[in-house]
Formats: structure tokens, C-alpha cells, sequence
């Protein structure tokens, strides 16, 4: 009964991108509207250049791993998460000296931090707090 509202149209089937509706699955406005979308994602600041997860999920299937933090999983070349030293395995807990519980809160930072300048970043390596500095 949504779509219906949304495009005025019954029984033709009926897409929504970011609240505009496509009907009839219209090729080129569908591929339009997703490559707008993908672009506004992809240009909303600053990157890590990591996989990330909530660490508590990992702490329970890894040992040793703390409850609470940024999972770090593969971290891409030439990233600034590689530049800063961060490997598969480390577990992000603050970062520009703010503390990060979940992955959720690192990712709410990155987008804050303002691009191109040194951050704080804190991990935790086979059970040992590091330091580094990260440039987003």
C-alpha cells in the first residue's frame, strides 16, 4: 500500500532509492539514483581504509581479545590505517583522544575527524596498549 502511495502506481513493480520512487524497475532513472547514492557515500569524508567490527562479537570466539573497541579486520594497502601501523587482529579503543566501545562509535568518529590532520589512535596488540598516529 506504500509504493502505492509513493509512485501512484497498482501492480507495477516499484522501487525506492533514498525516498525517490522507480517504476517499472526504469533502467536508467534506477541506475541514476544509485549512483547518486553511492556517490554521496563515498565523498562524506574522511576514510580509515579497514575493515571494522564490534570487538566484544570477536572477543567471544577469540581469546584474549578485549570485550570492547574496534575489531580491525583486513586493512587495505596504502591505507591510512596501514600507515598508521594497524594490522589484522588489533583492537582500535580511542581515537583524536575520544574512547571507541563498538565499531559503530569509530566509524561516527571518522566521519567527524577533520581530513589531513594527525590523530591519536590507540589499539590494543596480543595484549598490549600502542600508540600511533593516524593521518584520515
Amino acid at each position: 500500500m506504500e509504493m502505492v502511495r509513493a509512485s501512484g502506481q497498482q501492480g507495477v513493480p516499484v522501487i525506492t532509492v533514498d525516498g525517490q520512487a522507480v517504476v517499472g524497475f526504469n533502467q536508467p532513472q534506477l541506475m541514476q539514483l544509485l549512483n547518486q547514492a553511492r556517490g554521496a557515500r563515498t565523498k562524506s569524508g574522511p576514510r580509515l581504509g579497514a575493515s571494522i567490527a564490534d570487538a566484544a562479537a570477536q572477543a567471544r570466539k577469540r581469546p584474549g581479545i578485549p570485550a570492547s573497541g574496534a575489531y580491525v579486520g583486513r586493512v587495505r594497502s596504502g591505507s591510512p590505517a596501514k600507515q598508521a601501523g594497524l594490522r589484522s587482529g588489533d583492537v582500535i579503543i580511542a581515537l583524536g583522544g575520544q574512547q571507541v566501545g563498538r565499531a559503530d562509535d569509530l566509524h561516527r568518529l571518522v566521519r567527524e575527524m577533520p581530513k589531513g590532520r594527525d590523530l591519536s589512535l590507540t589499539y590494543v596488540r596480543n595484549g598490549q596498549e600502542q600508540d600511533s598516529l593516524v593521518r584520515l
